[in-house]
């Protein structure tokens, strides 16, 4: 059977199981996946970034009128924050590898008399042990070496390794009882980025985006800074800022502290601004009409994400560019400030993205997996982060953002008591411990003080144990989130980033 098909340009007979504009759609739609991929390389990273308001064909219409429109950037989901929340922003100094507790925070000093003697049964209780320490023969107990004082109105005992946090001290609240499952690196520092052991999960600084949204139109709504100490580096995976099933754009952006601070961002050469601002405005209406045929909504995402990065190309050489920045503000990081890709250079890039209102900020720390020769190696990674981190909290705070900024310094878990492998006079070892470690909390709402409380070995918690669900529902708290309200529904069930757990840490809210 032939059947007449009318099109613009004549009457035509064609086979009615062959439709021209179903096949165009097939086609697109089984191609869907590689255009993204090509559309998505030419900016790299940002192709992760940043929740952007304007809608694609609108942005688009109205550039190519040369009359924009001010627009809403904050795009959060509706309901959100869902109460006034004490902060506007968090940094998280995230110190991989897993610090020593008991040799900067949690001070033991009746381990003293004990140095050298075999970790009691009834303190480990059997507790698993990783593959580096469950075939040792005895568990010599290895008292820190370093000494310990008293500081500010709490009596917080603080390392003599931290001078500089220690000058802080009354801005800190310092919980010693943070607890995890996880005994190894990649599923601990998972489980700390993401509320689960399982990678797939989206990152904390994303359930922020998707949550909240961006509160600046020129620069991501999260961003991840990296650096390193010189000892046992573990890496780090991009999964742990990735959007997991979040939609893309709330994937963390990295920047990248050698040559240009974000990849594939500068325009090549020869190209001018103007040009590159006519490819963007032509490729938006291409990507709008392939939109109107598929109908996928990342491809809304991604004509966004060009005009974020277009944006970016003005923003980010100025928010990198600290040559303006008074001497008394660079010498309070210290002297590795005008090094791109250390710690301190980037806590004062931090302060300058707080400036500009970017909601969550992640900085990774790496080198605190001190399995050996941990005296020297922990002098090291101290030298490189205290009088850093200290200067941001006094940075924001003479500026007047600290009450407003959420700082988290931590890792994802502690060092056992016992000595890994030899122990001397001076040097030793310890293994990962995730029963107890320390992490502190400043500014954004939370109480100056000491919470919770170890056993005479740091090995077990005795009092007011605060896990990691309940760490990550107290900085959703200070930031006007429920924890149980921000989920989202994928394969079948509604996930948060505390999944099924996790409450506020009331002890440690101003």
């Amino acid at each position: 059977m032939v059947t007449k098909v009318t099109t613009p340009e004549s009457q035509k007979e064609v086979n009615p199981m062959f439709n021209p504009q179903s096949l165009i759609r097939l086609q697109d739609a089984m191609n869907r996946r590689t255009f993204l991929s090509r559309t998505a390389a030419g900016i790299g990273s940002i192709a992760l970034a940043s929740l952007m308001s304007e809608s694609s064909r609108g942005a688009v219409s109205e550039l190519l009128a040369g009359q924009p429109k001010p627009v809403d950037h904050s795009l959060g989901l509706p309901g959100f924050p869902n109460f006034p929340g004490k902060a506007k922003r968090v940094i998280f100094l995230f110190q991989a590898g897993g610090p020593s507790q008991m040799d900067m925070f949690d001070y033991k000093p009746g381990l003293a008399k004990l140095r050298g003697k075999d970790l009691p049964a009834s303190i480990r209780m059997g507790q698993r042990l990783t593959g580096m320490t469950s075939g040792q023969a005895t568990f010599p107990v290895a008292p820190t070496i370093f000494k310990f004082a008293q500081h500010g109105q709490s009596g917080a005992w603080i390392s003599e390794l931290l001078p500089h946090t220690a000058n802080v001290a009354d801005h800190l609240c310092i919980i010693r009882s943070m607890h995890t499952e996880a005994i190894n690196h990649d599923p601990a520092c998972t489980f700390v980025q993401t509320g689960s052991q399982i990678a797939g999960r989206p990152s904390i600084g994303s359930w922020f985006s998707y949550g909240l949204g961006s509160q600046n139109k020129d620069l991501p709504s999260y961003v991840v800074l990296l650096s390193k100490g010189n000892g046992n580096v573990q890496p780090l995976a991009d999964r742990y800022w990735g959007s997991g099933f979040l939609p893309t754009r709330h994937a963390g952006v990295r920047f990248d502290p050698s040559g240009e601070p974000v990849r594939y961002l500068r325009d090549p050469a020869g190209v001018a601004r103007t040009d590159r601002r006519q490819m963007l405005d032509e490729l938006g209406e291409l990507n709008s009409i392939h939109h109107d045929v598929v109908g996928d909504p990342e491809i809304e995402t991604r004509i966004a994400q060009y005009e974020l990065a277009f944006r970016m190309q003005a923003s980010v050489p100025d928010l990198a560019d600290i040559s303006r920045e008074p001497k008394s503000v660079t010498d309070l990081y210290g002297p590795d400030v005008h090094k791109p890709g250390t710690f301190a250079s980037n806590c004062l890039l931090a302060r300058r993205l707080a400036e500009r209102n970017v909601r969550f900020v992640q900085l990774f720390h790496m080198g605190w997996d001190q399995h050996g020769n941990l005296p020297n190696e922990i002098r090291g990674q101290c030298k490189d982060t205290d009088q850093p981190a200290a200067a941001l909290i006094k940075d924001l705070r003479q500026r007047g953002l600290l009450d407003e900024t959420l700082i988290v310094w931590g890792g994802e878990f502690g060092r056992t008591v016992y000595s890994q492998g030899t122990l001397s006079e001076t040097n030793y070892g310890r293994d990962h411990h995730p029963r107890c470690f320390t992490v502190w909390m400043a500014g954004g709402g939370i109480k100056p003080g000491v919470i919770g409380e170890t056993d005479d070995y740091s090995y077990n918690i005795v009092k007011d144990p605060v896990h990691i669900n309940d760490l990550h529902a107290t900085i959703l708290h200070q930031m006007g989130i429920d924890h149980t309200k921000l989920n989202f529904r994928f394969q079948g069930r509604y996930f948060r980033l505390t999944d099924v757990a996790g409450e506020v840490v009331k002890a440690a809210l101003a």
